[in-house]
């Protein structure tokens, strides 16, 4: 990531979605620390948002039209690719499985954004979140825990983590 621009609405981005995540995990004996983790990722993403939209656009990777165009065909397919998925587990009736869905489409698109975002630490972030999607489902089938909590808390805390570290590099650039 090499502009501030970037590295704040990376964090106000993924703030965002770990709040989220957060509040999908809804598990009872840990409700009040996901309270804090999604006040806290509310907290980076608003932060994030002051620091990047300080800046101006042409500084940010995604002002090239070209890298911009194929960063949003990447993220339509994946938001069609998901759609399909959750109509599929509803119709099949496996609609419990669908936080494990969920966060793989979440992981997946941050593969190849790292391209066009030029960010290399996305790479990593979305290999983890597809190995935290596929953990969570063999977790769901063996133990019968509830694959909103495992995704949930471990999806919310990747994203929260990444969105420090971006806040932390857009506060240093």
């Amino acid at each position: 990531m090499k502009s501030r621009r970037d590295a704040g609405l990376t964090a106000l981005f993924l703030g965002f979605f770990a709040a989220a995540w957060f509040g999908w995990a809804q598990a009872e004996s840990t409700r009040r620390w996901l309270l804090v983790g999604s006040i806290v990722s509310l907290v980076i993403a608003a932060l994030g948002a002051v620091v990047g939209f300080r800046r101006p656009r042409d500084e940010s990777a995604l002002h090239d039209r070209a890298k911009y165009r194929r960063y949003g065909i990447i993220v339509g397919i994946e938001f069609a690719f998901a759609g399909i998925g959750a109509a599929i587990l509803g119709i099949s009736g496996a609609a419990a499985v669908h936080p494990d869905l969920g966060l793989l489409g979440g992981g997946r698109p941050l593969l190849p954004a790292r391209s066009g975002l030029d960010d290399p630490g996305l790479r990593p972030l979305g290999a983890a979140m597809i190995a935290v999607s596929v953990a969570a489902l063999v977790v769901t089938l063996t133990k019968g825990v509830p694959p909103s909590t495992i995704t949930g808390i471990s999806a919310g805390l990747l994203l929260l983590g990444y969105a420090v570290m971006a806040l932390v590099r857009a506060v240093r650039t």
